[in-house]
Parts: C-alpha cells; structure tokens; sequence
C-alpha cells in the first residue's frame, strides 16, 4: 500500500480535507483520511490532490481543425467556415487524424482529464482512447434531415460492433434537431435502448437560430438545408422550444446527455431536471461559436445536473478543463465553487456511466488521481482550482 499526503484532499463528495492522506493499494483507493497511516507516505508538498477531471463533451476527430476555422459572431456563419475547413468525414486510418487525435488525448491527460465524451462521426478515436489508457464513452453521430427511417442506424451497426472491440463504450447519438429528421432521433433511441451502451447524447439549445427554426421553421438553418439539399417539404414545423420537441418525440431522458442548452429558458431547464437528464456546458466554445456566454446561475438554480466539456479544437483554444472552470466561476461568481468541481468530476463520471470508478476519491474507486499545485498556497482550495489552473500546475497520478 502507498499513502500520498497533500497539502490539501478534495474528495469532491465530501470537504476538503487539510493535511490529507490518500490510501492507494492496487490502483484502487483504500482510504481518504486526515491521520497519518502506517504506511509509508509520499508527501506530494504544497498540492490540491483530487481525482481526474471528466470532459463529457469533445469531439477528438477534429482536433487535426485547431487554429483552422476562426470564431465567429453568428453559429451559422461560423458553421459555414468549418464545413469548407473540414471538407468531409474524417476517416479512421487518415494519418493526420491519428496524428492529431494522439496529441490532443496527451493534452487530455497532461492537463488532467482521465475520461471523456467523445462524438465521433469517423470512430477513430475508440482504439487510441484505449491505447493510451483514457477511458470514457465514444458517441457515434449520425444526421440526416431528409432521413425517414432508421437505415443509417442499421447501417452504422457492424461499425460500432467493431469499434467497441477495443474496450471503449461505443453509443450511437444524435447531432441536433436542424440536422436530424424525427424518423432518425427516433430510430437512434431505439438502438439505444437495446444497446450495451445505453447512454445518448446531443447538441440541444446551441443558438438562437436553432430556437427560430424550431419555433417558426424558417431562419438560417432553413436556408442552410434548401441550399444544400437537405430540406424536406414534409417537415412538420413542431412550433415549440428544443427540449419539448424531443421530449414530444420520446427521445430524452436520464441517461441523455444535453449539450449546450445556451438559449433555454427556465421552464425547459426545469423540465431536464425533473427528466433526470445531464446538461454539459462548454463555455468558452459558446463564445468562439457565436452563440453567447450559457447562462450558468440559471443551470444550477434549476437543478438540472450540470457537466462540463471543452468542445473540439475547433472551437476552443485548448483541451484543459480547468480553463472551463474558470470560464463558469468568472460567468456565474454566485455558484459554490465546490459545485462547479463536482461538475468536472462526479456528475461527468455519473453522466457517462463511470461513478463507480472515477470522479471522486471514494474507496474502491480508481486511483486517477491529479496533484495540483497551489503554488504560494490557499487558505479556500475551492475557490482556487476555479481560478485558472495551467497544465503546467498538473501532475497526473493515473496508477
């Protein structure tokens, strides 16, 4: 058994504990405590030791995008910037993909992350999560406006089959309301329900034009569909707000994971949280995107569970989740700070089937831990991992 004594132990399910010790045996805690063990003791120094970070939101598959589709002040206009950038779907044996995919996950772990939710259109990311120990769940997306059965769904299966090969959960997701046809979020809900990874996802409130469309079937995202082809006549305009129009179609609840969520209202917040739903914000994406600063206060007033990710290189700087953190604390100064830590951790880990074994140091759990540096020291720890950790500040302790 080892025992590591840090300056500061967030548990994340209970306070901080100053001085504290961490018990590790066999890659699995065997206890959190504030007394000395009998063990020999690692003294990690001036640190925050505290278990690694959950992105429940990248797209891994882009990352080759970095630097590559500038932000923009409008979400259609900055969509019609990455669809020329990106010119297809990645493939999975692409080099350059691999290449990049290889480097973000390094910036993953170095910056504290030890799982992820990843979308995929390519599922190529699957064997290089597993060969590089970061684990999590890969969403397979799929889209088509003009889709009016689930035959992409059937067609996607032998994919997925070979994917989850590699020990990583493979799901299938949904991309949005403007890209899906109800025929498609349907067919997908019933693979997922059938699924051994019976965890869904998708991109839900993004942006105002998203909103407009749904409400009044008109709007950019029309525009966008009839230019490219994609539109239908038949399309029933549901007149409502996002969360009514899939919770109309039957596609979402708890085990769903709603991205974004930027223009909801309160009473569809409310509704999320009386379905059990995850909401996962990314922050400093919204602003690249240009669909405004998500309305953190009102997350967690509502009582929705709220989780955090980055995003894709595409549309944020870096891959550190802590510059998330910051991010939220700068937005919404009023939430504990204890809250939004509890985001990067447990509620990820519960929102993509992994609180058993991550996102809190809880005995029995796995030993991934992160030390922190607290550099000249912090009398509210907290307060301090929400103000902008640099990966720099990181050593992960992933036994």
């Amino acid at each position: 058994m080892t025992a590591y004594r840090a300056a500061w132990v967030c548990p994340i399910d209970r306070p901080p504990i100053k001085d504290g010790v961490v018990e590790v045996a066999d890659g699995r805690i065997v206890g959190v405590n504030s007394r000395q063990p009998d063990a020999a003791v690692r003294d990690l120094g001036n640190v925050a030791l505290m278990p690694g970070l959950i992105n429940a939101h990248v797209h891994l598959e882009l990352s080759w995008l970095r630097g590559r589709v500038p932000p923009a002040d409008r979400f259609t206009d900055w969509v019609r910037k990455l669809i020329p950038a990106r010119g297809g779907v990645e493939q999975p044996g692409d080099p350059n993909v691999v290449q990049f995919i290889e480097q973000a996950i390094v910036e993953l772990r170095a910056s504290g992350t030890v799982a992820i939710g990843d979308i995929s259109n390519s599922l190529a990311s699957p064997g290089l999560m597993a060969a590089a120990g970061l684990r999590g769940v890969v969403f397979h997306e799929l889209l088509g406006f003009k889709e009016r059965d689930g035959a992409v769904v059937t067609a996607s299966r032998k994919a997925r089959t070979t994917a989850a090969l590699h020990a990583v959960p493979v799901s299938i997701a949904p991309h949005a309301p403007y890209s899906t046809s109800p025929e498609l979020f349907q067919a997908i809900r019933a693979e997922v329900d059938t699924s051994a990874c019976r965890i869904t996802t998708v991109h839900l409130g993004e942006s105002p034009e998203e909103v407009e469309f749904l409400a009044e079937g008109a709007g950019p995202w029309r525009r966008m569909l009839e230019v490219i082809g994609a539109w239908r006549d038949d399309w029933q305009v549901p007149a409502c707000g996002p969360v009514a129009y899939l919770d109309g179609l039957g596609v979402i609840d708890e085990r769903t994971l709603v991205v974004h969520a930027v223009q909801l209202v309160d009473q569809e917040l409310a509704r999320l949280a009386a379905i059990g739903a995850t909401l996962v914000t990314c922050p400093r994406s919204n602003r690249w995107v240009g669909v405004g600063a998500p309305p953190i206060e009102r997350f967690y007033g509502s009582g929705v569970a709220v989780a955090v990710g980055t995003d894709s290189l595409a549309s944020v700087e870096d891959l550190n989740l802590f510059a998330e953190l910051h991010a939220m604390h700068t937005l919404a100064p009023s939430v504990a700070p204890r809250r939004i830590l509890e985001s990067a951790t447990l509620v990820g880990a519960k929102a993509l089937g992994l609180e058993g074994e991550l996102g809190s140091l809880t005995a029995g759990k796995r030993a991934s831990l992160i030390a922190v540096d607290l550099g000249g020291g912090a009398d509210d720890v907290e307060e301090y991992l929400v103000s902008g950790i640099k990966p720099a500040q990181i050593e992960p302790l992933n036994l």
